[in-house]
């Protein structure tokens, strides 16, 4: 399986997706500079977390204006594999690759800190290797990671199953208080149409082993390596 990783500048979190894909790979991803006009041969690209041109216009608008994501949006929409993690969930609503905004979090304050998932669905190439309704602690850091999305939109993403990972509580349940930043329908992350295309703000590539802390972000690299391999 061969995997690209976008930089822009201000991703900070691309040396931790590296680290990821290598575990699961067994080889280094390319690493690509936003600045390049192609993307080398993969099976899977990776937009990654961090803050793409500091965020001084908006989350991710820049970035989706970068000379690479013509390539980008172009393999997406041939059937690659795109993943896109915190900021990387932004450029892609922002490539119009997802649908919906993020938005500043409900409280206006950046959050850092683990937050409880559901999985909704293991029928997709990124989450195989979890049991469907399974409830995962995984990190998040974002100061503008509020989901929003029209009410056709969200009806859509409801009805279609597209929603990916949903804030909840120990139960598995999608409180209130649970979300941590006002996502609409307590929304963690969604697919694209065809499912190849995944956008999450939680950071799964934090938590891939005990050393880190915790392994639940695991499973989603082992799910793609057994299904783009």
């Amino acid at each position: 399986m061969r995997a690209s990783v976008i930089v822009f500048p201000g991703s900070n979190c691309d040396r931790d997706i590296a680290v990821a894909l290598t575990a699961a790979l067994d080889q280094k991803p390319a690493m690509v500079w936003h600045g390049d006009t192609s993307v080398p041969p993969s099976d899977l690209i990776v937009l990654p977390g961090g803050f793409s041109f500091g965020d001084y216009l908006r989350s991710g608008a820049m970035a989706a204006q970068s000379p690479i994501m013509k390539d980008v949006v172009a393999k997406a929409k041939a059937g690659v594999p795109v993943l896109g993690i915190c900021n990387g969930f932004q450029v892609l609503t922002e490539a119009g690759l997802l649908p919906g905004a993020l938005m500043r979090n409900r409280d206006i304050k950046f959050l850092c800190k683990d937050v409880l998932l559901k999985v909704e669905r293991n029928d997709s190439i990124y989450t195989s290797q979890y049991k469907a309704g399974e409830v995962i602690r995984v990190p998040i850091a974002h100061h503008d990671g509020n989901y929003f999305a029209d009410d056709e939109t969200i009806k859509s993403l409801e009805d279609e199953g597209l929603v990916a990972f949903r804030y909840v509580d120990e139960t598995g349940a999608a409180s209130a208080a649970a979300n941590p930043n006002g996502s609409v329908n307590n929304i963690a992350g969604i697919y694209s149409a065809d499912m190849k295309v995944l956008g999450l703000m939680p950071h799964p590539e934090r938590l891939i082993s005990p050393a880190l802390g915790g392994s639940d972000g695991a499973p989603m690299f082992k799910s793609l390596t057994e299904a783009l391999s």
